[in-house]
């Protein structure tokens, strides 16, 4: 295997060496946004284009190495940038760390991620075969599966990097830009001195969001009754 082939899987791995050597999961929550909204908010105000960079990458890498926190990091994107580019860049983040996954998957140590998907995999399997495309789109849609078991499937089942790529970023922009409302209206609620409880979090603005995800949550049906048609 050349060294070329091990490239996506090395940066992984990288990436997964230093979030755990600094413990970079600490900062994925509520909690700390709140602490450092004061920088943050700064930042995003005095370098906007270096900050949006900034947080597309640490948004690939979260996805890249599977750490939980990708849903407090579209709150945070819709707070710090507004909704649209708020989700627009939780989405960009999102794909460019599951092609890297797909990289990884595809190019380096199949067999080994192959054994991480499990049976997952051959549920996945026949409507990969039948129209990849559209199968992937509706998948990142209506997540039914782990999102990290969606991004390894295709590689493992033939799917074009193209195919995926396409599929990824237009199928998680609905819910990039739901959860980045939902974030928008967290203004309020960081501004309280009380700890961030489910109460504390239904301002009207994030009522709103909420709204969103449940019209969200209707798409399985809708996206069955297209595709029977």
């Amino acid at each position: 295997m050349s060294a070329g082939r091990l490239l996506p899987l090395a940066a992984i791995l990288l990436a997964l060496a230093l979030a755990l050597l600094f413990d970079l999961q600490r900062f994925l929550g509520l909690e700390s946004l709140r602490a450092h909204r004061e920088f943050l908010t700064g930042l995003v105000a005095a370098r906007p284009v270096l900050a949006g960079l900034a947080f597309m990458a640490v948004y690939a890498g979260v996805v890249a190495v599977s750490l939980p926190g990708a849903t407090v990091l579209t709150l945070a994107g819709g707070f710090l940038f507004g909704v649209v580019w708020g989700g627009l860049l939780s989405a960009a983040g999102a794909a460019a760390g599951a092609v890297c996954v797909f990289l990884a998957a595809r190019f380096a140590f199949a067999d080994l991620l192959r054994a991480r998907a499990g049976p997952w995999l051959a549920r996945l399997e026949q409507g990969f075969r039948a129209n990849a495309f559209s199968y992937l789109l509706f998948l990142r849609l209506v997540p039914a599966f782990p999102f990290f078991i969606v991004n390894l499937a295709p590689a493992f089942l033939g799917v074009s990097l193209a195919t995926f790529a396409a599929a990824t970023a237009i199928g998680i922009l609905p819910g990039s830009f739901v959860f980045a409302s939902v974030g928008a209206g967290l203004g309020a609620v960081l501004d309280s001195d009380g700890p961030l409880t489910p109460g504390t979090l239904l301002t009207p603005p994030v009522l709103a969001g909420l709204i969103g995800l449940a019209v969200l949550a209707l798409l399985p049906v809708l996206v069955r009754r297209i595709r029977r048609r």
